[in-house]
């Protein structure tokens, strides 16, 4: 690599960014490469500068929302998705083995091998990692409004949420296949995980040209430690309660419009979700030895 950007999400996980902009600036004074630092001032900011920055790798140092939008700018160019992880979950870097240490990230990304990646669409809007709907869906866009940040915020909604949760009955159809259940929620995987290791979609890869759909159909609240070991354990699709399933395209139809998330981010969408997958569109930079892993 010969030319590389940073894009630095000043308040991505609610971390100060000035010690990491400091190590960047100390550590590339000697790695002999043309940089530059490009700080976001809005939403969406990201993806313009990705998309006309003159470098070989563009480097996403914030969360999964930064990642996701850097990600969209460089889609349709031969430039390569750096990550220097700082958010909250950081599902997409800890999925390519990429350390949450900062330092760490940039020794990875400076000694790193360009790969090619999968990238999907949910309703024509790109992702990279994982979207869904159902109740974690509906917890993200009740924290996202909420105002508040925080643990404690997040434990209030989802208690407050959970104690008058009704599931839905979904109807998924994997390439064609039609199936139809109650369910939690349904989660679609490019990435093997929501983020902080919680990997909800355990066998994904972003280099097999599929989807992985985990659906969790309902379950009593007792029963969630249980869950909540396979699920950091890997091992969630082992579970009864768990509907494993894996293809090129996805379409889940529910029966009233509602929350839905994408890369970390919530919104609303109507009763049916399209999503999509296009094989090798991102290149993107991973630790070397990890190429054959992801």
């Amino acid at each position: 690599m010969k030319k590389i950007a940073f894009i630095v999400n000043p308040i991505s996980g609610g971390k100060n960014k000035k010690k990491i902009i400091a190590m960047i600036e100390s550590r590339m004074a000697t790695a002999g490469v043309d940089w530059k630092l490009c700080p976001t001032e809005y939403a969406g900011h990201a993806i313009s500068i990705a998309h006309d920055a003159d470098a070989d790798v563009v480097v996403a140092v914030g969360g999964d929302g930064t990642v996701s939008e850097v990600a969209q700018g460089l889609l349709g160019t031969d430039k390569a998705l750096g990550i220097i992880p700082c958010g909250s979950g950081d599902g997409l870097a800890l999925h390519l083995g990429i350390s949450r240490t900062p330092s760490k990230a940039l020794e990875q990304l400076l000694g790193g091998v360009k790969v090619p990646m999968d990238a999907c669409r949910v309703n024509g809007r790109p992702f990279f990692c994982t979207t869904g709907v159902g109740f974690d869906a509906d917890v993200a866009l009740a924290f996202a409004k909420a105002g508040k940040r925080g643990l404690k915020t997040y434990v209030s909604k989802s208690w407050s949420i959970w104690k008058h949760y009704k599931p839905l009955t979904y109807k998924v159809s994997v390439d064609g296949v039609e199936q139809e259940f109650p369910a939690m929620f349904v989660t679609v995987g490019n990435a093997n995980q929501w983020g902080n290791r919680a990997k909800i979609t355990p066998e994904a890869s972003v280099r097999d040209g599929k989807l992985d759909v985990t659906a969790v159909k309902p379950f009593h609240f007792w029963q969630f430690p249980a869950l909540g070991i396979r699920l950091f354990a890997g091992t969630a699709n082992s579970s009864r309660r768990v509907v494993h399933l894996r293809g090129s395209s996805v379409t889940i139809t529910r029966p009233s419009a509602g929350a839905i998330h994408f890369d970390g981010d919530p919104s609303e969408a109507g009763t049916t979700l399209s999503v999509s997958l296009s094989p090798s569109a991102l290149h993107v930079v991973v630790p070397k030895g990890k190429e054959n892993r992801i």
